[in-house]
């Protein structure tokens, strides 16, 4: 039974330094996202939704702007 209090032990121990080295990553900048806001204006906005009377209408602008 003493066994079963000694690996208790041992595993909360290691528990707790799993946790130390995850917060101490973290608050060494080790998770920040460096990349995607550099990147983020290269990409469209979601475009609204349009009535389909103003969809109709600026497909007529694109053809006769095409002609």
């Amino acid at each position: 039974m003493s066994i079963i209090y000694m690996l208790l032990a041992i595993s909360v121990v290691v528990a707790l330094g799993f946790f130390a080295a995850f917060v101490m990553s973290v608050k060494s900048g080790q998770y920040d996202d460096t990349y995607t806001p550099s990147v983020r204006m290269l990409f469209d906005d979601e475009l609204v939704k349009e009535s389909k009377t103003s969809i109709t209408t600026s497909k007529e602008e694109s053809i006769k702007t095409k002609e």
